[in-house]
C-alpha cells in the first residue's frame, strides 16, 4: 500500500454491447428517462394544483414522484454519458455522491412506501378518524422526516467509502457506483464494511417491510369485514396502485441488496435497472390509470389547456382583424385626401 497509486477517477464498464446496440440502449434509455420525469413531473404538477387532489394520499404520491425523478437523474445521465458519447470514466469525488444520493433516495422511497401504507391504514381501518389523525402538521413531519430520515442513515457508509484506500484496479464493472463494487476495488479488508452495509439496508427494508405486512394485515381484516361486495372492492381499489408498487420495488431490492448470497453481476445489473429505470417510469401509469380521481384531474387540466388554447386563437383572429381593419381606414382616409 506504501507504493501503491491512489486511485482519482472510476472507469463504470456498464453494459458489454457493440457501438451499434450501444446507440439503440441510448436512444431506449433516454425515450424512457423522458417519459419518466414527464409522468412524475405532471403528477406533481396535479397534486399541487388541484384541489380535489389535496389529501394526504396524494400530498405524499406527490413526494413519491419528486424522489422517482431525482433517483432516476442521478442514475440515468451518466449511464447515458457512457453509451452516447463512450466517456465512462467518473472521478472519484463524483462516483462517492453517486453511490450516496441514490441509497439515500432509495432509503427515502421505503420509507415514504411505509408511510403511505401507514396512511392506507388509518384511510380503511379508521376513516372516521381519517382527518383528525392524517392533518396536514402530522403529513408534513411524515414527509420531511422521511426525507431527513433517508439522506442521513447514509452519511457514515459514505464517509467509510470515500475513506478507504484504492490502490488500482479501478474499473467498475456495473453501469453506476455501487457500494459492493467500491468495496471489491478497495486495497483493504472491507469484510466489516460490507457487513456494515448489508445491516444497516436489512434494517432499512425490513423494517419499513414490516409496517407494510402489519398495516395490510389490518386492512385486508377490515375490508374482509365489509358486507357489501361493492363497500369491499372499492376499499380495496385505493390500495390496490400501492400494493402494484410495493411489491415491484420491494421484490427487486430484496434481490440486490439485501440477499447474502452472490449473484451473477449480469444478473444484478438487469436487476438494478428495475429499481433505477423501470420503477420509476411504471409509477405514474400506475397511479394515474388505477385512480379515477387522477384520471379526472388530469382530464380537467387537459380540457382547461385546450380551452385556454381556443382562446388564444380567437383572441389573435380579433387583433389580426381589428389591425387589417385600421389599416384599410388608413388606406381609404389616404386615398380620399
Amino acid at each position: 500500500m506504501t507504493n501503491g497509486t491512489m486511485v482519482t477517477e472510476f472507469i463504470l464498464v456498464g453494459f458489454s454491447v457493440t457501438s451499434e446496440w450501444g446507440l439503440v440502449l441510448s436512444l431506449l434509455f433516454l425515450v424512457i428517462y423522458l417519459i419518466t420525469v414527464t409522468g412524475n413531473v405532471i403528477i406533481i404538477a396535479l397534486v399541487c394544483t388541484d384541489y380535489r387532489l389535496h389529501t394526504p394520499m396524494y400530498f405524499f404520491l406527490s413526494n413519491l414522484s419528486l424522489l422517482e425523478v431525482l433517483l432516476t437523474s442521478v442514475i440515468v445521465p451518466r449511464m447515458l454519458a457512457n453509451l452516447m458519447a463512450g466517456r465512462k470514466s467518473v472521478s472519484f469525488a463524483g462516483c462517492v455522491s453517486q453511490s450516496y444520493f441514490y441509497f439515500s433516495l432509495g432509503v427515502g422511497e421505503v420509507f415514504l412506501l411505509g408511510v403511505m401504507s401507514l396512511d392506507r391504514y388509518v384511510a380503511i381501518c379508521n376513516p372516521l378518524r381519517y382527518s383528525t389523525i392524517m392533518n396536514g402538521k402530522r403529513c408534513l413531519q411524515l414527509a420531511v422526516g422521511s426525507w431527513a430520515v433517508s439522506f442521513v442513515t447514509f452519511i457514515g457508509p459514505a464517509l467509510l467509502v470515500s475513506s478507504l484506500p484504492y490502490c488500482g484496479p479501478n474499473v467498475l464493472n456495473h453501469f453506476f457506483c455501487d457500494n459492493v463494487t467500491l468495496f471489491k476495488l478497495s486495497c483493504t479488508d472491507t469484510r466489516n464494511l460490507e457487513l456494515m452495509d448489508f445491516i444497516i439496508a436489512s434494517t432499512v427494508v425490513f423494517s419499513s417491510l414490516l409496517l407494510t405486512i402489519i398495516s395490510y394485515i389490518y386492512i385486508i381484516t377490515t375490508i374482509l369485514c365489509i358486507p357489501s361486495t361493492q363497500g369491499r372492492q372499492k376499499a380495496f381499489s385505493t390500495c390496490a396502485s400501492h400494493i402494484t408498487v410495493v411489491s415491484i420495488f420491494y421484490g427487486s431490492t430484496l434481490f440486490m441488496y439485501v440477499r447474502p448470497t452472490q449473484s451473477s453481476l449480469d444478473l444484478k445489473k438487469v436487476v438494478a435497472l428495475m429499481t433505477a429505470i423501470v420503477t420509476p417510469l411504471l409509477n405514474p401509469f400506475i397511479y394515474c390509470l388505477r385512480n379515477a380521481k387522477v384520471k379526472e384531474a388530469l382530464r380537467d387540466t387537459l380540457q382547461r389547456s385546450h380551452g385556454c388554447s381556443e382562446k388564444l386563437k380567437c383572441l389573435n383572429w380579433f387583433l389580426k382583424a381589428r389591425i387589417e381593419k385600421q389599416k384599410e381606414v388608413k388606406k381609404n382616409d389616404k386615398n380620399a385626401s
